[in-house]
């Protein structure tokens, strides 16, 4: 199978998951990619330790840097500079979700880039993008979420109620992925190298976009009913005697299938039931009949009958209860990889998207910290004193 981005080098030096999960991506497809961070180890690699001392490379690095070789350097020192510069010339594509001021003094933007490697592509991630009343501010995933409508919405009329899982992180990182592989593209095509933008709050407010529309054309100024559906029904999360299930329902057929399952047929004819918008704004009801079917039966008893009738659902789900899942090793989603210091195997998350004649398979584990910098500084022209000189001096 083939790698269709072999031959392409990548220079990451993101931060947390936009950008550091934009340049896996493009490793995963085949890239070579450069993890560069401080010398004592960025700040992202020891976030979610996987140790019970609570110490060392933790499971976000894991994640964010699988396929990577890993160099450590400062890029403020006139001699790291002159590193960076170096390694630009042997690049196509940088990679850094950091403030567009820092961008500059690393040496990092655009222009300095350009002005080492003409046809050189900037993949650059912020919180608010380079553009507005916003754009020196800083953030994470949570902003994203906070300043896009999808905190409010996902809460109750009580209290918004922020989501877990950085979803706005990891879309703003397949949106730089994108964007990177269109420009590669571009570059084939013309020559040209350019600057990719993207952002926490451009990718959170994609993803709140229809909510949005709503409001701009009803202003109906909804307020979050936390699981329970607002544009169709049933669909809400239901108690069992043993745990949780999430329904969803979409469209007529769904809705007849429901009313089967619960034998109950005269919902059908119900004028408050006869749209999915008004089965949304009447799915309190509803969830209340739905509720009590559920607390009938067991969380394994109830899918099994929702599945009877092929009504959407599954079972809420505690990590553990994830990792013990047979569809999950059935689809090979996890590939466990041994790393030094630690006496097991790590679970690392594959990339999500299988292709026939391509590879996306995980190559190789996360790079120790600094575990390629004499490969790669001899690899750009440096001598092995002139290695040690500059690690004497805290530039790698």
């Amino acid at each position: 199978m083939s790698n269709i981005l072999s031959g392409i080098r990548v220079l990451d030096f993101g931060r947390y998951i936009a950008g550091p999960y934009c340049a896996t991506v493009l490793s995963d497809f085949g890239a070579e990619v450069i993890r560069i961070e401080k010398l004592a180890g960025s700040e992202d690699r020891y976030v979610t330790p996987l140790t019970e001392e609570q110490t060392g490379d933790g499971g976000l690095f894991m994640q964010m840097a699988q396929n990577k070789k890993g160099i450590t350097l400062n890029p403020m020192k006139p001699e790291g500079r002159e590193v960076v510069k170096r390694l630009v010339k042997t690049a196509d594509v940088v990679v850094a979700n950091l403030p567009i001021e820092t961008l500059e003094a690393m040496g990092l933007d655009y222009e300095s880039l350009k002005a080492v490697k003409e046809d050189i592509i900037l993949t650059h991630g912020s919180a608010f993008g380079d553009e507005g009343p916003y754009k020196n501010r800083v953030g994470f995933d949570g902003l994203g979420q906070a300043m896009s409508g999808a905190m409010y919405m996902s809460g109750s009329e009580d209290e918004p109620r922020k989501l877990y899982g950085p979803y706005v992180d990891f879309t703003t990182a397949l949106m730089g992925a994108i964007g990177t592989m269109a420009a590669l593209r571009h570059r084939d095509m013309t020559g040209e190298g350019q600057v990719i933008n993207t952002s926490l709050f451009g990718s959170s407010v994609l993803i709140s976009s229809v909510t949005l529309m709503e409001q701009a054309m009803l202003q109906l100024n909804r307020v979050g009913t936390a699981n329970r559906a607002q544009g169709a029904g049933p669909g809400d999360t239901f108690k069992t005697k043993d745990g949780w299930v999430l329904v969803q329902s979409l469209g007529w057929p769904l809705f007849e299938r429901w009313t089967k399952l619960i034998g109950e047929d005269h919902w059908l004819s119900d004028p408050r039931f006869k749209t999915d918008q008004s089965r949304g704004d009447n799915n309190e009801i509803i969830s209340e009949r739905m509720a009590k079917w559920c607390a009938e039966r067991t969380t394994k008893e109830a899918i099994a009958e929702m599945d009877k009738v092929r009504l959407p659902c599954g079972p809420v789900m505690s990590p553990q209860d994830v990792l013990d899942d047979p569809h999950l090793a059935a689809m090979g989603l996890l590939t466990e990889v041994e790393y030094p210091g630690f006496d097991k195997k790590i679970p690392v998350t594959e990339l999500p998207i299988k292709m026939s004649k391509t590879d996306t398979k995980l190559k190789s584990r996360a790079p120790t910290l600094g575990e390629h910098t004499d490969e790669i500084m001899q690899s750009l022209g440096y001598s092995a004193d002139e290695v040690a000189d500059l690690r004497s001096k805290r530039v790698i």
